[in-house]
This record gives C-alpha cells, sequence and structure tokens, in this order.
C-alpha cells in the first residue's frame, strides 16, 4: 500500500511541476520574439548566448551552495556529452524553424514531439503506452494546431525547409525528453543535468557558428557577430532574463517532473505551454484570442485533465487491489 500510495503522491507532484514548468516556458517565445524582432540576432548566435548564460548562472549558484552536484563520474560525463548534442541540434532547429516558418507552424511542429515521445517511451523505456495516452496526444496535438493558426494553408505553402526543420526539431525535443527520463533514471540530480547539458550545448553551438561561410542557417557570419548585441546594455539584460529566467527554471522544472513522471506524460503536459503563451500574450501584446485559438486550448487543456484523471484512477485502482491483499 505504501508504494501504491507514494506513486500517487510522486503522479501528483510530478504533474504539478510540469505544469509549472508549462506556464514558465510559455515567456520564452515572447523574450525571443523581442530580441529577433528589435535586433534581428542570427537564430544560431541567440540561441549559443541563451545555453552560455545558462551555464554560468548556475555554475557560481550550485558552485556556492551545492558543490557536490558539480560532480559527475567519466560514464555519466560521456552521456550528458550526448544529451548536450541533442539539446544544442534541438536548439538549432527549432530557431531556425521559427525563423524560416513563422512561430505558428514551428510552435505545432515542435510539438508533434509528444506523439515521438509517447512511441519512443514506449519502445525505448518501457513505458505504458495505452489508449488513454493516444488519445491525449492527438487532443494535445490537434490543439496546438488550432492554437497556432496552422490550419490557413498558407502558412505551409513554399517553404519546405522551414517545414522540414520543424519537424526534425519535434523529433530532437523527443529525444531531450527521453535522455532527461533516462538521466534521472541513472540518478543524476536534475540540476546537474541542466548545468552540463546547457554547458556542452554551449560548445557545440559555438562550433556549429564558427563553420566556414552559411553552411547553417542562422549562424554567425563573421566571429565579430557572435557579439551582435554590442553595446546595447537593453539588449544583454532582456538575454540574461531569458537565460536566468524562463531558461534555467522551466528547463529545470522540466528535469525535476522527469524524475516523478514517465517521458511521454512529461511532454504531454508541456503541450500547455502555447496555451499559456497566447494569453500572456493577450494580457500583455494586446493579442486577441479567436474561437479557433479558445477552441484549440480547451482541447488541449481536456487531453492533459483527462490523462490526468486516468492515471490518478489507475493509481486508486492499485491501492484498492493493495489494500484487498493486505486484508486477506
Amino acid at each position: 500500500m505504501l508504494n501504491s500510495a507514494s506513486g500517487s503522491s510522486n503522479l501528483a507532484r510530478g504533474y504539478t511541476i510540469a505544469l509549472i514548468c508549462a506556464a514558465i516556458l510559455s515567456t520564452t517565445a515572447i523574450f525571443i520574439r523581442y530580441l529577433t524582432q528589435t535586433y534581428h540576432m542570427p537564430p544560431l548566435v541567440l540561441a549559443l548566448w541563451r545555453d552560455g548564460l545558462v551555464a554560468f548562472t548556475l555554475l557560481p549558484v550550485l558552485g556556492l551552495l551545492y558543490p557536490s552536484l558539480l560532480r559527475v563520474n567519466p560514464r555519466d560525463l560521456r552521456y550528458l556529452t550526448v544529451y548536450g548534442l541533442v539539446l544544442a541540434i534541438f536548439n538549432s532547429l527549432w530557431t531556425i524553424s521559427v525563423s524560416l516558418a513563422g512561430a505558428a507552424i514551428a510552435t505545432v511542429l515542435v510539438y508533434s514531439s509528444a506523439a515521438y515521445t509517447a512511441l519512443l517511451g514506449w519502445w525505448l523505456l518501457k513505458e505504458r503506452l495505452g489508449w488513454a495516452k493516444l488519445l491525449a496526444v492527438a487532443f494535445s496535438l490537434g490543439g496546438c494546431v488550432l492554437v497556432a493558426g496552422a490550419l490557413d494553408p498558407a502558412a505551409w505553402r513554399g517553404n519546405p525547409v522551414g517545414i522540414l526543420t520543424g519537424i526534425l526539431s519535434g523529433l530532437c525535443y523527443a529525444a531531450y525528453t527521453l535522455m532527461g527520463r533516462s538521466a534521472s533514471q541513472r540518478g543524476l540530480n536534475p540540476w546537474t543535468t541542466l548545468l552540463y547539458t546547457f554547458g556542452l550545448a554551449a560548445v557545440f553551438l559555438l562550433l556549429f557558428n564558427l563553420l566556414p561561410g552559411r553552411l547553417l542557417p542562422g549562424n554567425a557570419t563573421h566571429p565579430a557577430d557572435l557579439f551582435w548585441l554590442r553595446d546595447s546594455l537593453a539588449g544583454w539584460g532582456i538575454l540574461l532574463l531569458l537565460a536566468a529566467g524562463p531558461t534555467v527554471v522551466g528547463f529545470g522544472l522540466y528535469n525535476v517532473s522527469l524524475g516523478y513522471l514517465p517521458a511521454s506524460v512529461a511532454n504531454l503536459i508541456v503541450t500547455l505551454e502555447p496555451v499559456f503563451t497566447t494569453v500572456i500574450a493577450y494580457f500583455l501584446l494586446g493579442e486577441r484570442l479567436s474561437n479557433s485559438q479558445l477552441g484549440g486550448s480547451l482541447m488541449i487543456l481536456a487531453g492533459v485533465l483527462f490523462l490526468r484523471i486516468y492515471e490518478g484512477w489507475l493509481a486508486g485502482q492499485a491501492q484498492s487491489k493493495e489494500r484487498q491483499a493486505a486484508s486477506v
């Protein structure tokens, strides 16, 4: 009975953390939109500084308060290096997709990761894949399409590179999620994982930016472009807020939630991010919500709530069976 009670408690804690994570991550698009529109930062330069500043923000905090979290064994370091490479590729594809296909289509495509994660989690991590999870994934994907306004055929027309990078970004997000779940199962602290993956991702992104010519869209044309913001204190301040705020806290809580929830469930809950972004844009930027956006928001919310109720029911059934077995 203790095991079932503990599982139910972990489930509630995991859902709460993942919901807070989605709300915090939803502010990321607003920061990125401001930096790309106001300062016209190349996407890969922005991704480099975002990841690098995350590491520079976390390093002194963990070094002063929790120095033991800075130590990892060589085997885990190799794993974190691959994890960091996956994050660097994901950030690159995501920012390129936004710049080429627009925020609406890029959002829909990146959250195709919910379906990828459910399937890959079932295959690689032996997570349960039942009808309830598949139904929740379908509701969330459909809701993302409506929230992003991706039903307009013109949004998809004539941009095959942007769409392809968006699809690949969703696959990389699924890989990032699964590796986060695996890191938790290895016993790695989520904040240690965050520090090393973002620090190593920044190293890989620096290499991406220094590739000669224009091999990658959105990278630094010249080394001097790495300091794109130059003497703009306001620009650097916004970039630091993006890194130290929604990125550190949002991704940190996402890693924490993966310690309590299956990767597919955590990824599914975070599909609420575009809903939160739409609500924030409504209040801060005066953007109006269309009927389809409201309907899409309700679809995503319904999918997450349905899965939460169903998972809670399963936990209750397990507790009931244990009580019956204990009374015999």
